[in-house]
C-alpha cells in the first residue's frame, strides 16, 4: 500500500496561517474548527554572562493537521470502524457508521479529530481527497505563501527531505507512525522549556 504524507518545513513557516484559512474555506468549516492549525512556540529566558543578563529564547511556528498515521490509534480504538484507511493511506471518517462517542477526539495524539456541534459529527482533515484524485495538490500545500508544506509518497519525502518527524509539541511518532516527514525550525533544537504560546487558538 501506498502512504501519502505531509512534509512540514517549520524553518520556513511565518506563522501567518494562510494553510489554515485556506482548509477552512475548502471545507466551509465553522468557527472553532480547525482541520489545520498552527502552533506558536516559545522557549528560553535569561542567561547571567559575567555582571549581565541577556535574553536566550526561540520561538517557531509548527503547522499541524491529520497525519494520516501509518498504524492509526483512531482506527484502532474505533469500536465500529468508522475510521478507515484508503489504499494510498488517507484516514477517513465513515459518518453512517460513526456513533459520535467523541472517543476518537480523546484518542488522536495528536488533536487532530474535531466534533462539529453543526453537524453533530466528528471531523478531520481528509487530505482534500477529492482534489488529490483530480491531479490537484491539498488546499493547504497550494496557498502557503512560503512553500513550507508539500506533500507526496511519504518514502519519496523522506528521501527528498531526510528529516525529523518529531518536535515539540508533537507526539512520539512510535505512537501511531505519522505521514510526515518534518524539517525542524532552526531553533526546536535549542528550545529550553517550550511552550505553546496559542493555546487559544489550537
Amino acid at each position: 500500500m501506498s502512504q501519502y504524507a505531509f512534509f512540514v518545513n517549520s524553518d520556513a513557516c511565518s506563522g501567518c496561517k494562510t494553510c489554515q484559512v485556506a482548509c477552512k474555506d475548502r471545507h466551509d468549516t465553522r468557527a472553532g474548527v480547525h482541520w489545520r492549525r498552527g502552533y506558536e512556540v516559545t522557549a528560553g529566558g535569561w542567561q547571567q554572562r559575567g555582571a549581565a543578563w541577556v535574553p536566550a529564547v526561540a520561538a517557531y511556528y509548527l503547522p499541524v493537521s491529520c497525519f494520516h498515521c501509518q498504524t492509526p490509534v483512531c482506527a484502532q480504538q474505533c469500536s465500529t470502524d468508522a475510521i478507515w484507511k484508503r489504499a494510498d493511506g488517507i484516514v477517513f471518517i465513515d459518518d453512517s457508521k460513526c456513533t459520535k462517542c467523541h472517543k476518537c477526539v480523546h484518542d488522536c495524539p495528536y488533536g487532530a479529530i474535531s466534533w462539529d456541534a453543526d453537524s453533530d459529527a466528528v471531523r478531520k482533515c481528509d487530505f482534500c481527497a477529492e482534489d488529490l484524485d483530480a491531479g490537484l495538490p491539498p488546499a493547504c500545500v497550494a496557498a502557503c505563501p512560503a512553500r513550507a508544506l508539500d506533500y507526496g509518497e511519504y518514502e519519496d519525502l523522506k528521501a527528498r527531505y531526510g528529516r525529523e518527524s518529531r518536535v515539540f509539541p508533537l507526539a512520539d511518532p512510535s505512537i501511531a507512525g505519522p505521514a510526515l516527514v518534518l524539517n525542524p525550525h532552526r531553533n526546536a533544537a535549542a528550545a529550553v522549556g517550550p511552550e505553546v504560546a496559542n493555546w487559544e487558538e489550537v
